[in-house]
């Protein structure tokens, strides 16, 4: 079933959503796993690195000079997909190592690189929200499958913004665009997500892919693709 909206932004969730729950699950984080310990053993010293360290063992609850506890930690956080900070900036500057050299390609639907160039195109602001870093968004849609899609984007938000399922985030992201929520059209395959989007006064689409296990909604408006989604933009106001 297509639906069809008047927006003048989207912003888009990545895992189930723009791309499959299986790239990040099979593929990301267990590229991150058995990279984690060299990257570090490599990098520790660099600025970025050693800040995203410290930040890691404070919320560990371990001495930061403690090495072997920190990684502990870290691998705990990969196995159980914790949404901490520190973990996923760590995790994007690991993965944008792996896209430079060419061990990765990000993994994006066909439909959904098409639906993101035609919105484009047709003046739509797209946005993009997810828990994975910035540098790792940046890096899925840089080096995707579909080519360099970075330029599509007006901007990406991570946990750095807040939680996804607080719906002071989506506010938050409204007023940082500056454009109001209700015409925002947000992107999920997470009702839970949706539904804080719509208490924060955002239009839902609700991404159900069979291929990623995701099942309609009746909450929200649902659809399997991105070709059943019509945006009609919003006069600027």
């Amino acid at each position: 079933m297509s639906e069809r909206f008047r927006a003048r932004a989207v912003l888009t969730d990545i895992e189930g959503t723009t791309g499959s729950v299986a790239f990040v699950k099979d593929v990301l984080f267990p590229y991150a796993d058995a990279h984690l310990d060299e990257y570090v053993a490599f990098h520790a010293t660099v600025p970025e690195v050693a800040a995203v360290l410290s930040d890691a063992a404070r919320e560990a609850g371990v001495d930061a000079a403690d090495r072997t506890s920190v990684l502990a930690a870290l691998h705990s956080w990969i196995a159980r997909d914790a949404k901490i900070t520190a973990l996923k900036t760590l995790q994007g500057m690991i993965w944008a190592q792996g896209y430079a050299c060419g061990e990765l390609k990000g993994h994006v639907y066909d439909d959904a690189a098409r639906a993101l160039r035609t919105w484009h195109a047709a003046g739509l602001r797209l946005y993009v929200y997810s828990s994975g870093s910035v540098e790792a968004q940046k890096s899925i849609f840089g080096h995707s499958v579909a080519g360099d899609l970075r330029p599509l984007f007006s901007g990406y938000f991570d946990t750095t913004t807040g939680n996804k399922r607080e719906s002071a985030s989506y506010e938050r992201i409204a007023a940082t665009i500056g454009i109001q929520p209700k015409d925002i059209l947000f992107l999920s395959d997470s009702v839970a997500e949706l539904d804080v989007a719509a208490r924060a006064h955002m239009q839902t689409a609700h991404i159900a892919r069979p291929t990623d296990g995701t099942a309609p909604t009746r909450t929200h408006p649902s659809v399997t693709t991105f070709d059943d989604l019509t945006i009609d933009l919003t006069e600027s106001r």
